[in-house]
């Protein structure tokens, strides 16, 4: 498995997660609270760039991290939902399907102290 690629699968997740808060705190201030568009013309641009960009990182790595088309497709389903890309990313480092070479077993302390020869 490849750290590389791991590695900014999960940037690139954890940004669109981030882009998609800017977001909804611009559209809460546009449309709830004031009638202020700032927000929203800073971070729906940036939103759309990196929501692209992840699209893109899932396509190229869904090959050196060996995703099934079904994981694939999680992947992509999660750029939809506010927030879902940073889920994923969780999903997908406790299940193995990425940095899983840091997810090595360590041995229990009544294994390693064990008298049995």
């Amino acid at each position: 498995m490849s750290t590389k690629h791991a590695a900014w699968f999960r940037t690139v997740a954890i940004a669109e997660a981030i882009s998609w808060t800017g977001l909804l705190i611009g559209m809460l201030f546009k449309y709830v609270l004031s009638d202020n568009e700032i927000g929203v013309k800073i971070f729906g641009p940036i939103h759309g760039g990196i929501f692209v960009g992840y699209v893109v990182t899932v396509l190229a790595v869904r090959g050196p991290l060996r995703w099934s088309w079904p994981v694939t497709l999680a992947a992509l389903a999660a750029s939809v939902p506010p927030l879902f890309t940073w889920f994923f990313e969780i999903w997908a480092v406790r299940t193995g399907r990425i940095d899983a070479a840091r997810r090595t077993p360590v041995p229990s302390e009544a294994s390693v102290n064990s008298t049995a020869a």
